[in-house]
């Protein structure tokens, strides 16, 4: 089915409403799920909102708790967020670096304990609208390991995300976004719900032989694993995200000492922010930047592509599709959104206008 962006965003912000959250907290979180969705990201889009109700039902995800400063230290801030709901806790801790990258040139700021903050390309491009160039390294705890390190057979960490963005005059920024496994648990719960199968080379059995199909993942017993991106490359960067997102911001990882059982997704970022400014000359930085930038655009496509395209290029094609054409939504998924919108109250009445 297809639905429109805004419908989509009043639906979702109104069963996170119902769940417990403020209506403020709740309509940032369901415009983050949806812009999810827009850019195409659809394993951190809306198909996330049952889990969140979930959480909050739980009593596991604190849906109205404020990001909140632990420790100041000039150009390094640390972040509680209380295991609140993710999007706006995270951005409030952002606009924290933000403020402070801009008063002092750079800025490293901690965020720790809160709950699923969804795509980080989101944060770093919150950064990048400032001005301000940005790094993420995002670990994820709170649930067993999901991911094997490379040459490993068995779970030792989850998808553990990195962002880089890099501000453009023209607002069409750098956003470099991705899992550091194979693809993001959200991806493979896509497929499931679409009945398709996984990349080759996403998923080893429980016997180390490789699968293409995600329903050995969510099994009860004798699950698949999720294998790093890119060998040797993408299993070192699964392990600095652990290291940095984990134990420097969040002292806390997936080693087997850490609490395993919360019940509930739960992120730690360590994020790095610089204003240009500060290295003395952002006219002649963006001028430098801009003609490569249309040096690497100029590139001979290779056969199989229309183009050469930067990193995020894709999302805003994707985003300008889906708001005219709307957002697709599989059954399965849209199903587990009705389920969570009637456990708390909101009935089938709300739906039947919504769906094209």
């Amino acid at each position: 089915m297809i639905i429109q962006a805004q419908p989509l965003t009043d639906l979702i912000g109104r069963i996170v409403t119902a769940a417990g959250a403020e209506p403020d907290r709740a309509e940032t979180c369901a415009e983050h799920l949806v812009a999810a969705n827009l850019k195409g990201h659809d394993s951190h889009g809306v198909g996330m909102a049952p889990s969140y109700v979930r959480a909050i039902k739980s009593g596991k995800l604190h849906p109205n708790a404020r990001a909140k400063v632990v420790s100041d230290q000039g150009a390094v801030i640390v972040v509680d967020g209380q295991f609140g709901l993710g999007a706006p806790v995270a951005r409030e801790a952002v606009a924290l670096g933000i403020a402070r990258a801009k008063q002092m040139g750079v800025a490293c700021m901690a965020l720790r304990n809160s709950c699923h903050i969804g795509r980080i390309g989101t944060y770093g491009e919150q950064c990048a609208d400032a001005g301000l160039v940005s790094i993420h390294y995002v670990n994820v705890v709170g649930h067993p390991p999901q991911v094997a390190p490379y040459g490993g057979r068995e779970a030792r960490m989850v998808t553990n995300p990195y962002c880089c963005t890099v501000p453009r005059p023209n607002g069409d920024h750098l956003v470099l976004d991705f899992a550091t496994s194979f693809v993001a648990i959200g991806k493979l719960r896509v497929a499931f719900m679409e009945g398709k199968e996984v990349p080759e080379g996403a998923l080893v059995d429980a016997e180390g032989r490789a699968t293409t199909d995600p329903r050995t993942f969510f099994r009860a017993e004798d699950r698949s694993l999720l294998l790093p991106f890119g060998l040797h490359k993408g299993g070192g960067m699964q392990i600095l995200c652990e290291i940095l997102g984990g134990a420097l911001a969040g002292h806390w990882t997936m080693q087997p000492g850490s609490d395993r059982a919360y019940g509930a997704a739960v992120n730690n970022m360590l994020s790095i922010i610089i204003d240009p400014d500060a290295l003395g000359g952002r006219e002649a930085y963006e001028a430098e930047a801009e003609a490569m930038l249309d040096y690497i655009r100029a590139t001979p496509a290779a056969e199989g592509f229309d183009r050469v395209r930067l990193p995020g290029d894709p999302e805003r094609e994707m985003m300008a599709k889906r708001l005219a054409e709307g957002i697709p939504i599989d059954d399965n998924t849209w199903r587990e959104i009705r389920e969570a919108a009637a456990s708390v109250g909101i009935n089938d009445e709300v739906f039947s206008t919504l769906a094209q």
